[in-house]
């Protein structure tokens, strides 16, 4: 599975979240390690709304 995520440099690193998943976000010192940081928590994002019975819907939309 595959989700796209923004990533932005901050005064003291990088900050990461995932648009497709609201409150989904991690940070790091590093590109590589706000990256990292990501997909762990992704993993555990994804694991709590599979613990609660929660789906995920996921649509594309044309904007032009």
């Amino acid at each position: 599975m595959r989700y796209r995520v923004r990533l932005i440099e901050t005064g003291s690193g990088y900050a990461v979240w995932v648009p497709a998943l609201p409150g989904c976000h991690a940070f790091g010192r590093t590109e590589d390690e706000a990256l990292e940081n990501i997909r762990s928590a992704i993993f555990s994002y994804l694991e709590a709304l599979e613990e609660q019975n929660t789906a995920i819907d996921s649509r594309e939309v044309d904007i032009g």
